[in-house]
């Protein structure tokens, strides 16, 4: 039975979530505590919904919220390492209205693009467990089945391609089991939406040179290349 009528909804319900007693312990622990160079901040320190065009033709999955990023700002790879190397790249590939992401404040629109995460909590040393990417799944397919525009995905990191497994399996029965690797693509029959794998742009793959913005270029070109209308 869905969860919810439309996007607004499921964020409200996202938002309220506290199935996870380690995730909620953490993430409300990170908002009081905070870190020295956001101690003026008010922290989000609740889950993190999925955000972007709710017409979109790319839906794309990360791993969860950092505790001082998304944790902290209440949106999708905003204020981290992480998002100062994404949102460059879909601005270059005219997915994003602007380079960067500082709030949820601060402007940023997608073209075309819905971001969420496989879990949406901020998880201790970003490792949520699969009894917590369980409960946050539902949130997963009921976006799958809000976005009614999609033509493809773009799976951020192994846990996400992961979840997006289970995904195509739940909405389109027994499928073989699927490569993850860098600039992957998957097709699969009976309209499902194309699967694009991409490493996660964390600051332990951009810096040590693992992944470059060259790489990630690739990925949300070939994204853009991919659509069809």
């Amino acid at each position: 039975m869905p969860m919810a009528a439309n996007l607004s909804e499921l964020t409200e319900l996202t938002i309220a979530c506290r199935k996870c007693p380690r995730l909620v312990a953490y993430r409300e622990l990170v908002a009081q505590q905070k870190r020295r160079a956001y101690r003026d901040w008010d922290y989000w320190g609740k889950p993190v919904p999925g955000f972007g065009d709710p017409s979109s033709r790319v839906w794309v999955v990360g791993l969860a919220p950092g505790a001082h990023g998304s944790n902290r700002t209440g949106r999708n790879f905003t204020g981290d390492a992480s998002g100062d190397f994404l949102y460059p790249a879909l601005y270059r590939t005219g997915f994003a209205s602007q380079p960067f992401a500082t709030s949820r404040h601060d402007g940023l629109t997608l073209h075309d693009l819905y971001i969420s995460a496989a879990c949406r909590c901020a998880p201790p040393d970003n490792k949520p467990s699969s009894d917590e990417l369980a409960n946050c799944f539902p949130y997963l397919l009921e976006e799958f089945r809000l976005l009614n525009n999609l033509q493809g995905i773009v799976a951020l990191g192994r846990v996400a391609f992961d979840s997006l497994l289970r995904l195509y399996q739940v909405c389109n029965g027994h499928i073989d089991k699927l490569e993850f690797a860098h600039n992957r693509l998957h097709r699969f029959e009976n309209g499902m939406p194309w699967l694009l794998a991409s490493y996660h742009p964390s600051r332990q793959n951009t810096q040590t040179g693992r992944l470059t913005a060259a790489m990630f270029d690739a990925v949300w070109q070939q994204a853009r290349e991919l659509l069809t209308y």
